[in-house]
């Protein structure tokens, strides 16, 4: 199946070095591979490959050379730059990985103004309506909220083999990336803070309440944490605070990448798909636009919340609710209006029995549809 990116990646590759990241497994070698029929594929882990690497021996009469897990390799930025900047494009370079390479972005970075930076994701709705030749929006709704988005358990579709899929995918991540990238040895304790995750999700977090429930210091929690995060295994959305009166200001949210990973119902698992849904096309205006785009949540100190608030070019554009079956707006829509006026209220609904506007604005929308065709520029 054809990848949404897969156009702009093509010509991207064409004027700098690429550099694609997201979750292990998420089918970043697949949509490399499609890039172009003639390709040189060198991956890291392996060592006749890795040798190939350290030898710049590779067939430079290809179109694309694709470097796949090369982040695991010391001073790797300044190596990639050495080939860019000696031989330059063509061939075209692609390096791939399952661990976020942000730390490009430091100001002085051996590649700065020599690269452009995609994100991968799972698939989600809107991917999938308009890639897959025999989509079926209920069934594929159905299917994401049980299995995720991860391209192997969501076209096998069954449980069991995800159930499956989930113990090596994690055990991958856990034991052998975080071991390698992150130096991390107490492998025991994050997978036990993933346990508590699973039941968190759509709650804020405190690391002191973790620490307590995990036996270890704050500071040892937000480092796994922050880990996690790196290693996209979850992602954090934060509280937004302008111009809003008696708002949370630290305590974040965690969302997992894997909608399969949530314990809870399918309200909650809901939310998790919607996150990822709202994470991929910030994502996307950012890395192909160039769009200052980010997700937050509202929340007071009094309890009024609304799951998401959408902000591009640092004005707020919408206010997103989910809900399983409650087909009444939320009340919290009247309290955070009166700070954020005229901007869209949406509350999508996973069972919902007839869309409508209410009479303060509010649109109640069903979640499967909104999430094919949402669109937040």
């Amino acid at each position: 199946m054809k990848r949404t990116i897969l156009n702009q990646l093509q010509k991207d590759l064409q004027k700098k070095i690429v550099l694609l990241s997201g979750p292990r497994q998420c089918g970043k070698t697949t949509l490399s591979k499609m890039v172009s029929s003639s390709f040189d594929y060198l991956n890291y882990d392996y060592d006749e490959d890795r040798n190939s690497i350290e030898d710049k021996s590779w067939d430079r009469k290809k179109k694309l050379i694709i470097f796949d897990e090369l982040h695991k390799m010391l001073k790797w930025k300044s190596w990639v730059k050495g080939i860019y900047d000696v031989e330059g494009i063509p061939p075209e370079l692609l390096v791939t990985g399952s661990a976020r390479m942000d730390t490009y972005k430091k100001a002085g970075d051996s590649l700065a103004g020599r690269h452009y930076s995609i994100r991968l994701h799972p698939f989600d709705l809107k991917e999938l309506k308009d890639n897959q030749p025999d989509f079926n929006l209920e069934t594929a709704f159905d299917r994401l909220l049980s299995v995720g988005g991860f391209p192997e358990p969501y076209l096998d579709g069954s449980v069991e083999f995800y159930n499956r899929w989930r113990r090596s995918h994690l055990d991958i991540i856990v034991k052998q990336d975080m071991i390698a990238l992150e130096r991390t040895t107490n492998i025991t304790g994050i997978e036990n803070l993933i346990r508590l995750l699973r039941k968190r999700v759509g709650s804020t977090i405190s690391h002191s309440n973790l620490s307590q429930d995990l036996n270890v210091d704050p500071k040892t929690v937000k480092n796994w944490l922050d880990v996690l995060e790196r290693l996209y295994v979850v992602f954090k959305i934060t509280p937004y605070s302008k111009k809003i009166k008696d708002t949370l200001l630290k305590a974040p949210k965690y969302y997992f990448y894997d909608t399969g990973q949530v314990d809870g119902d399918n309200g909650i698992k809901l939310e998790n798909l919607t996150a990822c849904a709202l994470l991929k096309e910030t994502h996307r205006l950012q890395d192909v636009f160039g769009e200052d785009a980010e997700i937050h949540f509202l929340r007071t100190k009094k309890g009024d919340e609304i799951d998401f608030l959408i902000v591009v070019k640092n004005q707020p554009r919408l206010m997103l609710e989910v809900k399983w079956s409650d087909d009444q707006p939320s009340k919290h829509f009247n309290h955070f209006e009166k700070f954020l006026p005229k901007i869209s209220k949406i509350q999508i609904i996973g069972n919902i029995k007839r869309e409508a506007v209410s009479q303060a604005g509010v649109e109640l929308r069903s979640a499967a549809k909104w999430l094919a065709n949402f669109n937040i520029t």
